[in-house]
């Protein structure tokens, strides 16, 4: 088998079959298969796209590339869920709890920032002592007990994947559909989750742009779970603008504090609430959306979600008190507010633009080595439909880098002030089962 006959098979249109795909998965993770060869195979898929069978093919490809975890010790259905990726999205930190508040284990591997997008272990690290590197069978006895753990993800978890996506991060094909659906099931499935539930954002804060391509990538993963024999549901969720009111790493968990006290911002409260009742129903714990909606609902209302997220806290090593007083939490020394150069609406927020300001100012990676500053971030005064006057203010940042000017700029450009109110943004778009 050679791969410049397989690059010339898919340039034009053909089928790779489960072996030729084990042979190229196999044999660019070694090093035997060089990157300009993998370059052209990935760029013929990128316009020739890959079937249902080549897409599982490559999936299974991806997880037996590296080690896999073994949840078999867990009582239970064990539920995981996965956000595509996007700009204030703290959904994860909300949706655990709830979850487990319901008896359902939630055993969670998430991953660190990069570029303008903001990672669950960041922003848990940003609470003093919390760790993020359990053992085993630390991790284990946690979810079994509490019925929730959450851990970086394995260095050896699908390297496959974490080679060719750097990969593809320098040869444009990183918005590949097939590519970009193998990638996050592989991560799913190697993570030993039995029911799977997808948060797809859309919006120019998101790696898929368009309604339709986020459709077809939704229903690509659903059946990528379905032929594998996981039970997958996909959400489709907006990122249009940034998710809530805050972005940066200790900024988010205070507004996940937020809503799981029950006074969070509506767009934030409305997906967390919607992917936990899917991940409840998948769980056993109801038999239907609106049900499980509604007990989680009350759960928040009660008490019982936030005294979870103290919990969670508590038995991962962090300070427990900052649930109750969040000015323990890091604060930056730098505060910049971002006017109003008009009167009107805001109609659009470009969710990427905001990202990548609190990345300049400390909050995010350009490089996967950069050191986060856990205070950085920014703070959204208004949201698209807000009115506004001329010198209000429309965002906050934080920072303790001297150096704001380029950040200042990018997020001022990141609003766009009209005179006319703008439609309501719909926070959910589709659910795909």
């Amino acid at each position: 088998m050679r791969m410049v006959d397989l690059i010339q098979k898919k340039k034009n249109g053909g089928v790779l079959v489960q072996e030729e795909i084990d042979f190229i998965v196999k044999g660019y993770t070694k090093g035997d298969i060089p990157d300009y060869q993998m370059s052209a195979l990935l760029m013929a898929i990128y316009f020739n796209g890959m079937n249902k069978r080549e897409i599982a093919d490559l999936t299974m490809a991806y997880v037996e590339s590296g080690d896999t975890v073994d949840l078999s010790e867990v009582t239970g259905i064990k539920v995981d869920k996965h956000s595509t990726g996007g700009v204030g999205d703290k959904v994860s930190l909300i949706v655990l709890p709830l979850v487990a508040c319901m008896g359902i284990p939630v055993a969670k591997m998430s991953g660190r920032g990069l570029g303008h997008t903001g990672g669950t272990i960041d922003k848990l690290e940003s609470i003093k002592g919390f760790n993020t590197e359990l053992s085993q069978e630390q991790f284990i006895f946690n979810v079994n007990k509490y019925k929730m753990a959450i851990v970086g993800q394995s260095a050896n978890l699908t390297p496959a994947d974490k080679k060719i996506y750097a990969l593809r991060d320098v040869t444009a094909t990183v918005d590949s559909i097939p590519l970009i659906a193998s990638s996050v099931m592989s991560k799913k499935i190697a993570s030993g989750a039995d029911c799977i539930v997808l948060d797809v954002k859309v919006g120019s804060g998101a790696f898929v742009k368009s309604i339709d391509d986020a459709r077809e990538l939704a229903t690509t993963m659903v059946e990528i779970g379905k032929s594998l024999n996981r039970e997958t549901i996909a959400v489709i969720t907006d990122m249009s603008q940034p998710l809530g009111h805050e972005i940066g790493n200790a900024n988010e968990i205070k507004e996940a504090i937020e809503v799981l006290k029950g006074q969070g911002a509506l767009d934030i409260t409305i997906v967390s609430l919607t992917i936990a009742s899917y991940m409840a129903v998948l769980g056993g714990a109801f038999y239907d959306f609106e049900t499980a909606y509604q007990e989680l609902k009350a759960i928040v209302k009660s008490g019982k979600a936030i005294d979870k997220l103290k919990q969670l806290v508590q038995i991962q090593g962090g300070n427990p008190q900052i649930i109750d007083d969040t000015d323990q939490l890091p604060y930056a020394k730098t505060h910049i507010e971002i006017k109003a150069l008009k009167h009107g609406y805001v109609n659009s927020i470009e969710a990427e633009s905001i990202g990548i300001s609190a990345m300049l100012l400390g909050a995010g990676r350009k490089i996967k080595e950069d050191i986060i500053d856990y205070s950085a971030g920014i703070t959204l005064v208004k949201k698209v439909g807000d009115k506004v006057d001329f010198g209000e203010t429309l965002c906050i940042l934080h920072t303790n880098t001297d150096d704001c000017i380029e950040a200042e700029t990018i997020a001022n450009s990141a609003y766009t002030v009209n005179d006319v109110k703008p439609k309501q943004i719909k926070y959910i778009y589709d659910v795909i089962r």
